[in-house]
């Protein structure tokens, strides 16, 4: 298949199918006598993958590694779900993160009174202080 349609099949941009091809995630398919790039079922099922991957929020190199362990079939999976749970700490921090930011954009919504743009309590918060720019 051509890069069109496989980008197609796998909601993938065709500037990442390239992309993924140029940093080695992707191995460079074969070429038809006019230059195109032929895809087979094993690109797809590889595309398909780190696609699945990078939608969990895996990184390049957690989707390099992850590719590089299901290749090693009789391996203990130990690695993997090491990988695994390292990330979803990291998703979990995030998570928190956002919580507090929601809280804290939250007060500041709740602190509105309305009225003018002069008495905004939300952009008084956002402007830096006077004692911060000193």
């Amino acid at each position: 298949m051509k890069i069109g349609e496989m980008a197609s099949t796998t909601a993938t941009n065709i500037e990442t199918v390239r992309y993924y091809e140029k940093i080695g995630l992707l191995p460079p398919p074969a070429r038809t006598g006019g230059n195109y790039r032929s895809y087979g079922p094993e690109h797809l099922a590889r595309l398909s993958f780190i696609r699945r991957a990078r939608d969990l929020g895996f990184s390049i190199e957690q989707v390099r590694a992850l590719l590089d362990l299901s290749q090693r079939r009789g391996h203990d999976c130990a690695t993997v779900d090491a990988l695994a749970t390292a990330h979803l700490v990291e998703v979990d921090r995030k998570i928190a993160d956002l919580t507090a930011l929601r809280r804290e954009l939250g007060a500041l919504i709740e602190s509105c009174a309305g009225g003018t743009v002069a008495d905004c309590r939300i952009l008084e918060a956002l402007a830096p202080n006077s004692s911060d720019m000193a």
